[in-house]
């Protein structure tokens, strides 16, 4: 009798079958739980939230590479920053990450430090040097900040651009008494990045042509790790996303 293999889940799969369901923007003050909606993004700009669950989960686990930090931004406060943009040209962006934690009913987590990290509207990073392009020494587009008591922190930046093989995408780094807790990344809506891309000094390096769902990072969903975005390409976006770590 011939056997057929078990299927092999996804991690969105697993996330599933454990019971847990998106956790989208929306905290609370003090010790307060988040109520997780699911979101989508139009091409207009405009958002629209889905109907909100009792659950919440923890955002997946990613790579910090190939650009991380190595000048200890972590452990010196010139960095600690809401405005890392150091002059560099792009679409303005908001962006505000919630920080809850899951193992205690996704209640906010305050104090907590969070990095990010990205790459200029050209697909370039800084502290590294890269094909066509020398960044050692710089440090735009790197910042952290401490979670207020609402677990939040808001990073003023420019919308990311691209680079060969990936999607659009940003680093987060969050650390709880001095310890690394969660490495993710967020992604975008491709139709926002798509009307961006057409802009100002985005459109010389053209669109992206790699998709969320071919990502070898979002290729397993983007369920827990897309941001939510309001605005438009005049005036800019505001992006927000809850971030689920288990403490």
């Amino acid at each position: 009798m011939s056997r057929t293999n078990p299927k092999r889940l996804t991690r969105r799969e697993v996330l599933e079958a454990l019971g847990l369901t998106t956790v989208a923007f929306a905290v609370g003050c003090g010790s307060s739980s988040v109520s997780p909606t699911a979101s989508t993004t139009s091409s207009s700009g405009s958002t629209t939230a889905g109907p909100s669950t009792s659950s919440c989960a923890v955002t997946p686990e990613e790579t910090a590479g190939p650009y991380p930090d190595r000048t200890g931004m972590i452990n010196n406060s010139a960095y600690f920053r809401q405005d890392v943009t150091e002059g560099k040209s792009g679409l303005p962006l908001a962006l505000t990450i919630a920080v809850v934690n899951v193992r205690n009913g996704c209640s906010v987590v305050s104090g907590a430090n969070v990095e990010i990290w990205q790459c200029d509207a050209v697909g370039n990073y800084s502290e590294y040097a890269q094909p066509g392009y020398d960044g050692t020494g710089q440090t735009f587009l790197r910042g952290v900040q401490t979670t207020d008591v609402n677990g939040r922190v808001t990073f003023k930046t420019i919308y990311p651009g691209w680079y060969m093989g990936r999607a659009t995408h940003i680093h987060v780094e969050v650390f709880v008494n001095g310890a690394a807790v969660k490495t993710t990344q967020i992604a975008f809506p491709e139709d926002v990045s798509s009307a961006v891309y057409r802009t100002g000094f985005y459109a010389s390096h053209g669109q992206n042509l790699t998709a969320n769902a071919a990502d070898n990072v979002f290729s397993d969903g983007t369920q827990y790790e897309l941001a939510t975005l309001s605005g438009d390409t005049n005036n800019g976006y505001t992006a927000t996303l809850t971030l689920g770590i288990s403490i």
